[in-house]
């Protein structure tokens, strides 16, 4: 079979980061062969660094780009959605990054079209492809750890600096930026949508949350307590604990170490790319990378690791915690309008 061929969609950070993850896949599998920017200076020396042979100014030109099979989406959570309707008109797979829209009606509007169109889409909620989410997947398969009691999780760092945080026109805030992480991982464990939820959190002068800290408590009688700061480095662990035992994640949306339930500490150290990631263990993009590869080639139009299901029910539950928190982005209004107009 010949290589699955990427477009790349944004010059930025995550950008660079994907395409060194995918640089440690073998190239039989796996091939860049296109990056968009919307500056000509951008692409072009995203193009040069990484040995891709085209380079594009402007997204629509991608998509008229009859050589890219998929595209990787970057750009700011914002145009996360039209990018990615463009892409499947001209059709191209999705692999778009999380959060994948700014709210569940247009994620659910987005996974619609994908399906009508026939095309894989996918959120990449990397977290879930690594190494250690399986063994932990394995021993809650096996029920290892007895009844699952709780999921605390906590994601923070010193950035409320950073445009793409505190910045409402790009989807700021920490509920999107960090906050999906935390949701996904406790919604993936518990495997049911919580029955309440209770969120508070600290807003700065756009009205963006800060930080914020979240209870889920779900049928079972399990509970989610969730942490994210924008403005202070937090210790970044997932506890999952049960009747039988407990089991740590560390650095858990990109866990390589994980303590297990016998105290045992298991690592699983990541490839080595050949151009230096910039955020932390980003090598790992390459797990999503591979998965998309997988469902492509069986014809499927989702993962069942990150399945539609799964995308919409953070969404839910993101949208249910912005209200309370009382944040609100021109998309959902701009959205609930474009809806109620095809009525």
């Amino acid at each position: 079979m010949p290589p699955l061929r990427w477009g790349i969609v944004s010059a930025g950070t995550i950008a660079h980061d994907f395409v060194c993850a995918v640089s440690t896949l073998p190239e039989s599998d796996h091939k860049v062969v296109a990056v968009a920017a919307r500056g000509l200076d951008n692409a072009q020396k995203f193009a040069d660094l990484h040995g891709i042979a085209v380079f594009h100014v402007g997204y629509e030109a991608l998509a008229r780009d009859h050589n890219v099979d998929i595209v990787y989406i970057g750009t700011v959570n914002t145009v996360h959605y039209e990018v990615a309707i463009m892409m499947l008109d001209a059709g191209k797979h999705i692999l778009c990054e999380k959060p994948l829209c700014v709210n569940e009606g247009q994620s659910k509007a987005l996974f619609d079209y994908a399906r009508e169109k026939k095309l894989f889409c996918m959120e990449a909620m990397w977290s879930r492809f690594f190494p250690a989410y399986n063994h932990l997947r394995e021993r809650l398969r096996k029920e290892d750890l007895g009844d699952i009691k709780e999921v605390k999780s906590e994601l923070g760092f010193p950035i409320s600096k950073v445009e793409r945080i505190r910045m409402g026109h790009l989807g700021g805030g920490t509920v999107l930026d960090l906050g999906v992480n935390n949701i996904q991982l406790a919604l993936w464990v518990f495997q049911e949508f919580p029955d309440e939820i209770v969120a508070e959190g600290e807003l700065n002068e756009e009205n963006i949350d800060t930080e914020m800290n979240v209870k889920l408590r779900f049928p079972c009688g399990g509970v989610a307590q969730m942490r994210t700061s924008g403005v202070k480095q937090l210790s970044n662990q997932a506890v999952i604990t049960g009747t039988e035992g407990k089991i740590t994640l560390y650095d858990f949306w990109c866990p390589i170490e994980l303590t297990d339930i016998d105290g045992t500490v298991r690592s699983y150290p990541l490839a080595n790319s050949k151009i230096e990631c910039i955020l932390k263990n980003s090598v790992g993009l390459r797990y999503e990378a591979e998965e998309c590869r997988k469902r492509i080639l069986a014809g499927d139009l989702e993962s069942q690791v990150m399945s539609h299901k799964d995308s919409l029910d953070v969404a839910r539950v993101v949208d249910n915690i912005r209200k309370q928190i009382g944040i609100e982005y021109a998309e959902d209004f701009i959205f609930k309008a474009k809806r109620d107009s095809l009525k």
